[in-house]
């Protein structure tokens, strides 16, 4: 019955999955955003919530993207594309931000890339070793990293 809805079958169903899981992550981030201008505070509340998350989860829930991501092949093009897509627009949308706050947009994008990228790697280490520490130090890293640069711009 549910393939009715979804005529291109499991591939057509992954791929309104990931569009869903996108959708939510942005308006989370929006919310985040909204509340916690200040962009690399907003990073640390992003990062600690994925943290608590996986956390209260067992370790067993990471990102449902990086899932996705591993576990697809070559043989699946719409899949791939539609996980760049989503990565893009997580990117984008944190770009915006950092733009916002007064970051050169060239580097407010490989900021982002950075950002997206400690996310999605801090999880999935956390999530192997069953701790938090393998993302708190990438965290802490990161923040460090962020705080410089904007102390560096003020100057």
């Amino acid at each position: 019955m549910l393939y009715h809805h979804f005529p291109g079958g499991k591939t057509e169903l992954a791929v309104a999955a990931i569009d869903a899981v996108v959708d939510r992550m942005l308006r989370g981030l929006d919310a985040l955003l909204a509340t916690t201008p200040d962009p690399i505070e907003a990073t640390r509340r992003w990062m600690a919530g994925a943290t608590a998350r996986l956390q209260d989860t067992g370790f067993e829930s990471g990102c449902p993207l990086a899932t996705v991501a591993l576990e697809s092949t070559p043989d699946d093009p719409a899949l791939r594309a539609a996980l760049n897509q989503a990565f893009a627009r997580l990117r984008e949308r944190i770009a915006l931000a950092l733009a916002q706050a007064g970051e050169p947009s060239d580097q407010a994008r490989g900021l982002a890339a950075l950002i997206v990228a400690t996310y999605e790697g801090g999880l999935l280490q956390a999530r192997v070793a069953q701790s938090v520490e393998p993302i708190h130090q990438a965290t802490q890293a990161l923040l460090t990293l962020l705080a410089g640069r904007s102390h560096g711009a003020t100057k």
